[in-house]
């Protein structure tokens, strides 16, 4: 077993393909093949099913991956560190972002990290809320940035930037000659919520709280895993939502969706520059840390460095 082999492996589970893993590393998928029966053998139990066309890991595979991704994390920590003490800011850093910020804002943000700093590599895991907190958890993201205030102790979190929700219909909707929406009139009105787990959720159940009502008022009629999909569903006339402002920028502007405020003021939620309170930070995500607070001016995250 080596490093190599390890993230050869962590490469089928997360494209759930062996093709697919081998175009990400340069490989010809009977190579990729043939690492994995490695490991396989190594450890000597089955690592990866494969269930029709998709590669799923085994209970084995599972606790295999957790492992190894902490490798990896190890490793880009290690190549970063060493580059710190001969004088260069390099590496690899893995972030998060949440449904909203890991669409619309950090890929600019890393996009002018990589410029200002050449040697370093960046990869963006997206995911909703809960899935990014998870990650920073186990150590698979170093650093992320989500849409709501986390309850566990273990995150440390600094607000950076702000987000104004939106009530969000079709453009022939009736409310559409209006600019503000009673919470009364809302409620009755077929509604689409994100998942569980998701920023958006967790701020519309805020909002609701503030004016108060609670989401089991709304009449929901579906459950999107994602804003493109709720954006989709509002657009084909499923319902109406709440959703960010960024999210909805292009179709306002386009006139393919109208957004109203609900009551009398705009409601407003903080984006949140998150990392494990216990984890020590590596050089390149101090770095990275650091761009991010001087781009929005947030002075306290250079407490964390």
């Amino acid at each position: 077993m080596d490093l190599w082999q390890l993230k050869i492996f962590c490469k089928v589970v997360e494209l759930q393909s062996f093709s697919k893993a081998g175009e990400a590393v340069h490989l010809s998928q009977p190579t990729i093949s043939s690492h994995i029966k490695d490991l396989e053998v190594h450890f000597g139990t089955r690592l990866i099913d494969r269930l029709a066309r998709q590669a799923q890991p085994t209970k084995a595979g599972e606790l295999l991956y957790a492992h190894a991704c902490r490798l990896m994390a190890l490793r880009d920590e290690t190549e970063s560190a060493m580059a710190q003490f001969v004088g260069k800011v390099r590496g690899r850093l893995t972030v998060g972002g949440s449904t909203i910020p890991g669409a619309y804002v950090l890929p600019r943000v890393i996009g002018d990290f990589a410029r200002s700093y050449p040697g370093v590599r960046v990869a963006l895991r997206v995911g909703d809320t809960a899935d990014v907190l998870a990650g920073i958890g186990d150590g698979h993201i170093e650093l992320g940035i989500v849409g709501a205030h986390a309850e566990e102790k273990r995150f440390q979190q600094v607000p950076i930037l702000e987000d104004e929700m939106c009530l969000v219909v079709p453009p022939r909707h009736r409310w559409t000659a209006h600019d503000a929406v009673a919470m009364q009139a809302l409620s009755a009105e077929p509604f689409i919520l994100r998942e569980s787990g998701s920023g958006t959720l967790k701020a519309l159940a805020r909002m609701l709280e503030g004016e108060g009502y609670r989401l089991a008022d709304l009449n929901v009629v579906a459950e999107m895993g994602s804003t493109e999909a709720v954006r989709q569903a509002i657009k084909s006339g499923v319902g109406v939502s709440v959703l960010s402002a960024m999210a909805v920028a292009e179709d306002l502007e386009a006139g393919t969706l109208k957004r109203l405020t609900v009551g009398s003021k705009p409601f407003k939620r903080n984006f949140y520059l998150t990392r494990h309170r216990q984890r020590t930070m590596s050089p390149l995500c101090k770095a990275f840390a650091v761009f991010v607070g001087d781009r929005w001016k947030v002075a306290a995250v250079k407490n964390w460095v």
